[in-house]
């Protein structure tokens, strides 16, 4: 399990990289993260930016064995 960090303006989020499923755009830069089995989470920056810090961190080194393959986009 990776857990990955996302910022928002109201506070930051810790999420298991693996429960995100869908990016939506959102007012004022912001963008919507849908959750596996929640409500979506409202964080700071465009699409772009979320999607490549998510890839970013859920590619970052120190992966366990059993973690699975790299995310890719």
């Amino acid at each position: 399990m990776k857990f990955i960090s996302l910022n928002s303006r109201g506070g930051n989020y810790l999420v298991v990289a693996e429960n995100v499923a869908w990016l939506r755009s959102a007012e004022n830069g912001q963008t919507q993260v849908g959750m596996v089995g929640s409500t979506p989470l409202l964080v700071a920056g465009t699409i772009e930016e979320v999607s490549a810090s998510i890839l970013a961190q859920a590619n970052a080194s120190g992966r366990r064995a059993g973690d699975g393959p790299p995310v890719t986009a």
